[in-house]
């Protein structure tokens, strides 16, 4: 998960790039969980990250794209960055996946694989819904940076 001083500009419509553009621009493990449905390690590195950020907003790492906020972030203990709802629905897509098991979640901007979405596990959180997000396709802007680009 890569961290930032200032939220990045949001994309004004849908960003379409080739797959050699993609490869340029995102890590080989980026590359492999946005653009090839790939899954991160749980309990990894960027997990650890995850658990210790305070408040802020997490972002697409391909387009930039708002997609979650520490307002809406749990502790699953699922070993991935798990949020109950989207800070930026429109943002946000889920659709089946192909073998009809889960509910695959995907940037509606860059179309990026973000991870999946269970619903009726039985959390304390306002929605009956866990967003299990690969942190390494997420940018994360601490609150205060956020707030210091503004002023």
């Amino acid at each position: 998960m890569t961290e930032l001083n200032t939220a990045p500009e949001q994309p004004e419509k849908t960003v379409t790039k080739t797959d050699a553009e993609w490869k340029k621009q995102l890590t080989p493990e980026q590359y492999r969980i946005a653009r090839q449905a790939g899954t991160e390690a749980p309990d990894g590195e960027i997990y650890k990250q995850f658990k210790k950020q305070g408040s802020g907003t997490y972002y697409c790492a391909a387009c930039n794209a708002e997609l979650f906020s520490s307002k809406e972030k749990f502790d699953s203990r699922c070993g991935w960055p798990s949020f109950y709802d989207p800070s930026k629905a429109k943002n946000v897509k889920s659709l089946p996946d192909p073998d009809g098991r889960r509910v695959e979640v995907r940037c509606n901007v860059c179309d990026s694989h973000l991870g999946h979405v269970f619903t009726g596990e039985g959390f304390d959180t306002p929605t009956d819904q866990r967003y299990c997000i690969n942190g390494t396709v997420l940018k994360f802007v601490p609150e205060k940076a956020a707030e210091t680009k503004k002023q």
